[in-house]
């Protein structure tokens, strides 16, 4: 069995019944997550008002659910348009070594498939979204070498076959037709890297718009008989031939496959910023709880980064002034003055006003970074902060972010993120609406069709 047949066959015939119980618990999370985020980005979301009306004149039929607006279109275009808001605040789970946003896409495909299909249980699309996001983080983890450098932006174009592979799970494609899914999805999963040399430009805000509805088309496609190539993966010009020249860790793809779930080692956020800002924010957030500093007395502000993090302060003067709040929640200087100045970070930091706050942004222009040479390209999860003032100098070093599985948030505190989020969604939602969706997904084993959820939203 070659390589791409071995994982189209493992999503496709993996029984719900065999998910481990704690991978469950994480899906359900993510699902809770990932919700609550996509209906705050459709009010603060920058770029998705036009996939939103785009979704809505489709014409197509009205049967999956565009979240927070009480409309309807169909599974492609409701993935389209859930997809652009899922990432839009920068605020949804990460894999913290894979480097992939694994439930970006996977998501909106698995609701927007779930709820037009009719009668998809809640152990059904559990099984699905934990199977796509299963793909995605181990394809992050087998890649080698920065895709940067090749001229690709890794996370959305993995998150295309995340979502390919939760829609085919629940539209129930065989072995076969999942291969065939997955090769019509590498003919349409694609993101530039030129983005992020790129301040201006809001795909990096709405890029999983892109991936969901590949994922679905692709799906629904392989459904319908069109066959593809024999191995999408690993075939001499497929997917690691094309996009990361064929350095690549097959065995990451593999290894444990059915009894290892890398997609239960998601980290959830606390801040709605890039996950690799998140180690400064709590060290700095400490350091001044701690010693009770005076913003106006920092004179320096130094940060000890990964090379890979070099993303996150360059260009400087873009960074130090970003335009966008895409672009502040992808700064270090930006987001580290916010946290400094505010005492946290939250989504009212990052609307139009608060990207030109002038306390924020003289901080940022104090803050320097230097790399740390020794650190590996996926060694992005600790960082060491420092600050000085005219009388001492400090400094922080936080190994494991807030979030991640070793120093998890709570369920009441991802609840409260919930509802926080929930309060900016397009179509209010009440405060016992709010509650039922969170019972219900709390619940989610019981439920025994998806649109009792999406009713509500």
């Amino acid at each position: 069995m070659s390589l791409s047949q071995e994982i189209a066959t493992f999503i496709s015939q993996y029984r719900d019944d065999d998910l481990p119980e704690h991978v469950a618990e994480v899906t359900k999370k993510a699902l809770l997550d990932a919700i609550g985020v996509t209906l705050a980005a459709g009010t603060l979301g920058e770029g998705v008002e036009p996939f939103i009306r785009l979704a809505s004149a489709d014409g197509g039929r009205a049967e999956s659910t565009i979240l927070g607006f009480g409309r309807k279109a169909s599974a492609p275009m409701a993935a389209f348009a859930n997809g652009a808001m899922a990432h839009a605040m920068d605020f949804e789970d990460a894999h913290d070594t894979a480097l992939v946003h694994s439930n970006a896409a996977t998501i909106p495909a698995a609701l927007a498939v779930a709820e037009a299909l009719g009668g998809v249980t809640g152990k059904r699309l559990i099984a699905a979204v934990a199977l796509g996001s299963e793909l995605v983080c181990r394809m992050g983890l087998s890649i080698r070498d920065d895709m940067l450098e090749y001229g690709w932006y890794m996370p959305p174009i993995l998150n295309a076959f995340g979502a390919t592979a939760a829609a085919g799970r629940l539209l129930g494609l065989t072995g076969g037709q999942m291969l065939d899914a997955f090769s019509l999805t590498m003919c349409q999963a694609v993101c530039s890297a030129e983005i992020t040399n790129s301040p201006q430009s809001e795909i990096r805000s709405i890029r999983d718009a892109f991936a969901a509805k590949a994922g679905v088309l692709s799906a629904m496609l392989a459904k319908e008989g069109v066959t593809g190539f024999e191995q999408p993966f690993e075939g001499k010009r497929a997917f690691y031939h094309a996009f990361a020249r064929g350095n690549y860790d097959a065995a990451a793809l593999t290894r444990g496959l059915g009894t290892d779930f890398e997609c239960a080692d998601i980290s959830f956020k606390p801040w709605p910023s890039c996950r690799g800002t998140h180690p400064y924010i709590e060290g700095v957030l400490g350091l001044m709880a701690e010693n009770r500093i005076d913003p106006l007395e920092i004179s320096d502000i130094r940060l000890v980064i990964s090379p890979v993090n070099r993303m996150l302060c360059e260009p400087a003067d873009a960074k130090r002034t970003p335009a966008s709040a895409i672009n502040a929640k992808f700064s270090l200087p930006f987001v580290v003055a916010a946290a400094i100045h505010y005492g946290n970070v939250a989504l009212e930091h990052f609307t139009p006003e608060a990207l030109r706050n002038p306390h924020v942004l003289r901080l940022a222009e104090r803050v320097r970074y230097e790399v740390d040479p020794g650190r590996e390209l996926r060694d992005t999860l600790g960082g060491e902060v420092r600050l000085r003032t005219a009388s001492k100098s400090l400094s922080a070093t936080v190994r494991v972010p807030l979030g991640n599985p070793e120093h998890p948030m709570t369920l009441e505190q991802l609840e409260r993120k919930f509802a926080d989020n929930a309060k900016y969604a397009a179509t209010p939602l009440s405060d016992s609406a709010k509650d039922r969706i969170v019972r219900a997904i709390a619940g989610l084993e019981l439920v025994n069709d998806i649109r009792e959820i999406t009713a509500e939203l």
